[in-house]
């Protein structure tokens, strides 16, 4: 699982005046909490979440003080134009034995169906699963070069950690290939003329 160590600033008590200042400084309000702990305000520095990993489950090491606290990055709020981060919400793993995680789906290779004209649709992007925080798998890799034209790949299909326990519906949908147009249509054509005869 990826780590990624980033130092917090505290912050005391502060106004909205105080807080859009920090802005300007480059930093962001930060609220920390987590099971049987106290919840703790702090900044971060812009950018260092700037930096954070995208596209894959990763730990942050929270640096407060003498402290390093154990995090997951649990939400990022912008403003009003959805480019600038006004707040960041951590949660402090160092109680919880168990957690449920959206894990990316990797998907490699190129599906059989593909290479004979068909067009590959995904449906599922991630999938939820519950697992100690401490050992979130980065992603699910998902080889998908054996899937051939009208295949269908279910969650109960994929690799899943031993570690990890399934939060899906076993028989949701990850991808499918789906065949040509003119394939289908040719097949109805002939199951027309066989109607008829």
């Amino acid at each position: 699982m990826k780590r990624v160590s980033i130092e917090l600033l505290e912050r005391e008590a502060s106004t909205k005046g105080d807080k859009k200042s920090k802005r300007k400084e480059g930093l962001v309000p930060v609220e920390i909490y987590g099971k049987g702990v106290q919840n703790i305000h702090a900044y971060m520095r812009i950018k260092d979440l700037a930096a954070m990993p995208h596209g894959t489950t990763f730990l942050i090491e929270a640096k407060l003080g003498n402290e390093v606290l154990p995090c997951l990055l649990k939400d990022i709020q912008y403003g009003w134009l959805g480019d600038n981060p006004v707040h960041v919400d951590l949660y402090n793993i160092s109680n919880v034995t168990e957690t449920d995680v959206e894990v990316p789906l990797e998907f490699v290779g190129t599906p059989k169906g593909v290479e004979l004209g068909g067009t590959l649709e995904i449906h599922l992007h991630s999938i939820e699963l519950k697992v100690d925080p401490r050992n979130i798998p980065e992603k699910i890799t998902v080889d998908i070069s054996n899937v051939d034209l009208g295949g269908v790949l279910h969650v109960k299909d994929l690799n899943i950690p031993a570690n990890c326990r399934l939060m899906e519906d076993p028989e949701e949908v990850v991808l499918v290939v789906a065949e040509p147009e003119e394939t289908k249509e040719g097949e109805e054509e002939q199951a027309q003329e066989a109607a008829t005869k």
